[in-house]
């Protein structure tokens, strides 16, 4: 018997973006996976998301300026 929760949608798609992110531990990511091996919708979802994130990061190819690094630089620093 295996040790993976079974998981249903609402659950999968609450955890959809840190899955993407890779910030779940082991055993929720491998629930993810469970899910998104055996429910279509939700698999469509996340390739969905996974292709969207990836476009979004080859558009920000911009440099930042910097002294707009810098400022944002001390503002973290201070907090």
């Amino acid at each position: 018997m295996s040790d993976i929760k079974e998981i249903g949608c609402d659950e999968a798609l609450h955890r959809l973006f840190e899955y993407l992110d890779r910030e779940l531990d082991a055993a929720r990511h491998a629930e993810m996976e469970q899910h998104l091996h055996t429910c279509r919708a939700c698999y469509s979802r996340a390739e969905f998301e996974k292709r969207l994130k990836g476009k979004l990061g080859a558009l920000s190819v911009e440099q930042t300026p910097s002294e707009f690094a810098q400022r944002i630089r001390g503002l973290l620093r201070r907090f």
